[in-house]
């Protein structure tokens, strides 16, 4: 499970859904789609420290020109090391922050992308996979 700290910077709400945006750099911002509101959900305030967990089977990997998506959830990224296994791969991703994320994806992905060490790729991961708690 990857694990990253940061401060909400902004709460949209609608209905009983706020998608929570969350610094965890400068330059880093993720967001979260949560089915709470500030009123049901007290640490959802702006400025409080929160974490935010995402599975690394949630990762999407992108290499290249990675062309107009949908997904909010954006990291460049570099691959630190890469871990192959007959089906699966585990990537260790280093942001240009510095911090690590964690990425699992198939083995034949990882070769029909000509993925390797030091090479550059986008970490993208949907909001509804995204999971907030308090710390």
């Amino acid at each position: 499970m990857n694990r990253l700290r940061g401060d909400i910077v902004q709460i949209e709400t609608s209905g009983q859904l706020s998608i929570v945006s969350v610094a965890v750099s400068k330059a880093l911002v993720l967001k979260a789609i949560v089915v709470e509101t500030p009123t049901t959900a007290p640490y959802l305030k702006q400025g409080n420290t929160i974490a935010v967990l995402f599975k690394e089977t949630e990762v999407i990997i992108g290499a290249g020109a990675v062309a107009a998506i949908s997904l909010q959830n954006k990291i460049s990224c570099t691959i630190a090391k890469i871990d192959t296994g007959t089906l699966l791969s585990k990537l260790v991703l280093k942001t240009y922050e510095e911090t690590e994320i964690s990425a699992i994806i198939s083995s034949k992905a990882v070769n029909q992308l000509n993925l390797t060490v030091d090479s550059k790729v986008q970490a993208m991961i949907k909001l509804n996979e995204m999971m907030l708690a308090e710390l």
